[in-house]
C-alpha cells in the first residue's frame, strides 16, 4: 500500500467497514448453508424473513450488491454483461438487477434544473408534474409540457450523486488493489472492471452521453417506417438535466394478453422487433442495447418505441469480421477454425489446455449444429458458449460480451412476446447477406485501401527504427530488460532462509562459547548448565521463523505464489 494511499483510505473509513459487513452477512450462507444444524444455518435471514442460506450464491451476489447501493448495482450491471468472466448463470442473476431510489424532493428538483438550465421551471416548462414517474440510481424522470404544449419527459440527476459514486469509486478502486493481490481473484481483472465501471458511470453522470446517443440512433434509423425514438430539446437539456419527448405507448409486456392480441399479431409483433434489431445490430452498426420489455413501447398505431438509451453497442469493421469468421466456422462445423478464432479474438491464459477447448466447441457444434434452425434456443446457445469461455477463462473485448448479452436479452423479450418465434428466424437470412457482402469487391477495395495504409505507414517507420537500432549496438547502449513474473517471492523466501540460518549458527556459537547472560550456572533440569540467554533467544527465533517459511510454502503448494492459482476456479 502506498503511503499517499492512507488519506483517502482514511477518508472513506466508514464505506469500508459498511461495505465489509455487508459482504461477510451474505457470504455467511456459503459455509452455513453446509452446516447440518439447521438452527444455526437459518439464523442468518433476508427482509422478507427467509434465510440467505436457503438463496443460490449468484442470487446472494445480487442481493449484497443491491444492498451497497447504486454504485455497486452499476458494476453489477457492468457484470452482467461479462458472462465471459462471471459465467452466464451469474451475468443472468446480475440482469435482475434493479435499483429502488427514493426520488429527491420537489426543492431538490428546482434547485438541479435551475443551477444547469439557468431558469425557474415555471419559466422553462407550461406544466411540470413535481411527483417523480420513475426513479433510477443516476437520475428520476418528470412528466412536463414546453411552452409551445409539447410533452415530454423531462430526467433529472439525483442531487450529491457524484460525490457518493466518486466515494464509492474510490473503495472499489482499494479493494481491486487488494484483489489483485490474491490469486483466486486477480483472474477476475478487478483493475479491470472496476475501470470500466468507472468509465461508465462517467458517462451516465453526464446525460450529454445519452443525449448524444438519441440523435446518433434517430439519424441512422431515420426512414424505416414503424419506428419511434424520442426527439431530444438542447435547449432544455445540459449534463444533468435531459428533456426529450414523450412516447405514449404502452409496454411490450401488454403483448402477451390474449384479449388485447392474437397469436398472429404476436407473431408478427415478435418478428418485427427481431428484424428492427438485426437492421441495427448488422447493417447499422449501431444499436439499442438494452432491449428488455419495459424498454419496448407499442404505440397507439402500431409503431414501436424504444426508451432509455444509456447503452448503446457499436460494431465496427474489426468485430463485424470476426463475427462473420464465427459465424464460417459454425457453418462449416470445423471446431478446430472455431478454436482458433476464439483464441485469436480473445484473451487467453498463458496456460489452456488446446484439446479440451477444441473439445468443448467441438460438444457445442455437435449440439446446436444439427438442429433446425427454429427448434434452436439461441439464448441457451450463447449461454453454453460463454460458460465454455468462462471455463477456460477466455476474455472477449467488452464490445463481443455486449452484443451477447443484448441478443440474450433480445431473445428472452422476443420468447414473452411469441414464444413460437425464434430470433434466429430473423438472423439466419443477414448471415446470407454478411457473407456476400464480406466477398463483394466494394468491400475487398476498402480492406485492401485499409491495409495499403498500414503497410505505407510501415515502410515509412520502419528504416528509421532499424538505424536507430543498429546506431544502440554500435554504441553499446542497447538494453535488455528482463522481468520475472513470481519470481520475488522466492527470492525473498530465499533470503529469509539464508538469515535464518545465519541466525540459527550464531546463536549455536554463543551457546557453545557461553556468552553471558547465562541460565542455569548451578545447574538445572535435565543437566542443562550454562546456557547463553541470547543464543537462547536466537534459537528460538530462528524456530518462528522457519516455521513461517513452512506454513507458507505449504499454503501456496509451491516456492512461487501461483502454485495452487492454475487449477483454482474462483466461482466455485
Amino acid at each position: 500500500m502506498r503511503i499517499t494511499s492512507i488519506p483517502r483510505y482514511y477518508r472513506n473509513l466508514k464505506r469500508w467497514r459498511e461495505i465489509i459487513t455487508i459482504l461477510r452477512r451474505y457470504g455467511l450462507a456459503d459455509w452455513l448453508s453446509r452446516l447440518r444444524l439447521d438452527l444455526i444455518r437459518d439464523w442468518i435471514k433476508d427482509d422478507h424473513g427467509v434465510p440467505l442460506a436457503s438463496y443460490s450464491r449468484e442470487a446472494r451476489v445480487r442481493m449484497a450488491l443491491t444492498e451497497l447501493g447504486p454504485t455497486f448495482i452499476k458494476l453489477g450491471q457492468v457484470l452482467s454483461l461479462r458472462p465471459d468472466l462471471v459465467g452466464s448463470a451469474q451475468a443472468g442473476e446480475l440482469q435482475l438487477l434493479q435499483s429502488n431510489v427514493p426520488a429527491d424532493p420537489p426543492e431538490a428538483v428546482e434547485r438541479t434544473i435551475q443551477s444547469e438550465l439557468k431558469g425557474t421551471i415555471q419559466q422553462l416548462f407550461a406544466e411540470f408534474e413535481p411527483t417523480a414517474m420513475a426513479s433510477a440510481s443516476i437520475g428520476q424522470a418528470h412528466r412536463a409540457k414546453l411552452p409551445d404544449n409539447t410533452l415530454v419527459v423531462v430526467k433529472v440527476q439525483h442531487e450529491n450523486i457524484r460525490s457518493k459514486i466518486h466515494e464509492d469509486l474510490e473503495v472499489l478502486a482499494g479493494l481491486a488493489s487488494l484483489a489483485e493481490r490474491i490469486p483466486e481473484f486477480a483472474v477476475w481483472r478487478p483493475r479491470e472492471i472496476v475501470s470500466q465501471l468507472s468509465r461508465s458511470l462517467k458517462r451516465e453522470l453526464s446525460f450529454t452521453q445519452e443525449h448524444s446517443n438519441l440523435i446518433m440512433l434517430r439519424e441512422a434509423l431515420e426512414g424505416m417506417p414503424g419506428i419511434r425514438i424520442p426527439e431530444t430539446f438542447s435547449s432544455h437539456s445540459s449534463a444533468r438535466v435531459l428533456t426529450m419527448s414523450m412516447l405514449t405507448g404502452e409496454s411490450i409486456n401488454e403483448a402477451s394478453n390474449p384479449d388485447k392480441f392474437s397469436d398472429a399479431q404476436r407473431e408478427q409483433l415478435a418478428r418485427r422487433i427481431a428484424d428492427l434489431y438485426v437492421e441495427m445490430i448488422f447493417v447499422k452498426g449501431l444499436y439499442h442495447a438494452d432491449p428488455h420489455p419495459g424498454n419496448i413501447l407499442i404505440e397507439s398505431d402500431g409503431a414501436l418505441g424504444l426508451l432509455d438509451f444509456g447503452m448503446v453497442g457499436r460494431i465496427d469493421d474489426s468485430l463485424r469480421d470476426n463475427i462473420e469468421e464465427m459465424l464460417w466456422a459454425l457453418s462449416l462445423k470445423d471446431s478446430a477454425l472455431l478454436s482458433a478464432i476464439v483464441k485469436r479474438v480473445g484473451k487467453v491464459p498463458q496456460k489452456i489446455d488446446d484439446s479440451l477447448l477444441s473439445s468443448d466447441i467441438t460438444d457445442l457444434i455437435a449440439t446446436y449444429g444439427n438442429q433446425p434452425i427454429e427448434k434452436i434456443d439461441l439464448a441457451t446457445a450463447l449461454n453454453d458458449a460463454t460458460d465454455i469461455l468462462h471455463r477456460h477463462r477466455i476474455v472477449l473485448p467488452s464490445q463481443m460480451g455486449m452484443l451477447i448479452k443484448t441478443l440474450v436479452t433480445l431473445q428472452g423479450t422476443i420468447s414473452r412476446t411469441s414464444p413460437k418465434f425464434s430470433l434466429l428466424e430473423a438472423i439466419e437470412p443477414m448471415f446470407k447477406r454478411m457473407w456476400r457482402n464480406r466477398l463483394s469487391p466494394w468491400r475487398q477495395a476498402r480492406r485492401m485501401r485499409r491495409l495499403y495504409i498500414e503497410v505505407e505507414s510501415l515502410v515509412e517507420k520502419l528504416p528509421g527504427q532499424v538505424s536507430s537500432l543498429m546506431e544502440l549496438v554500435q554504441t553499446g547502449k542497447l538494453d535488455v530488460h528482463l522481468s520475472h513474473r513470481g519470481l520475488s517471492p522466492s527470492i525473498n523466501r530465499l533470503v529469509l532462509g539464508l538469515l535464518t540460518s545465519s541466525l540459527l549458527l550464531g546463536s549455536s556459537i554463543l551457546m557453545a562459547s557461553k556468552v553471558p547472560p547465562l541460565l542455569f550456572v548451578d545447574g538445572g533440569p535435565l543437566g542443562l548448565k550454562d546456557l547463553s540467554l541470547i543464543g537462547l533467544g536466537g534459537f528460538a527465533l530462528s524456530l518462528i521463523v522457519t516455521i513461517r517459511i513452512l506454513f507458507a510454502i505449504n499454503r501456496s503448494g509451491h516456492l512461487d505464489p501461483h502454485g495452487e492459482s492454475d487449477d483454482h476456479d474462483p466461482f466455485l
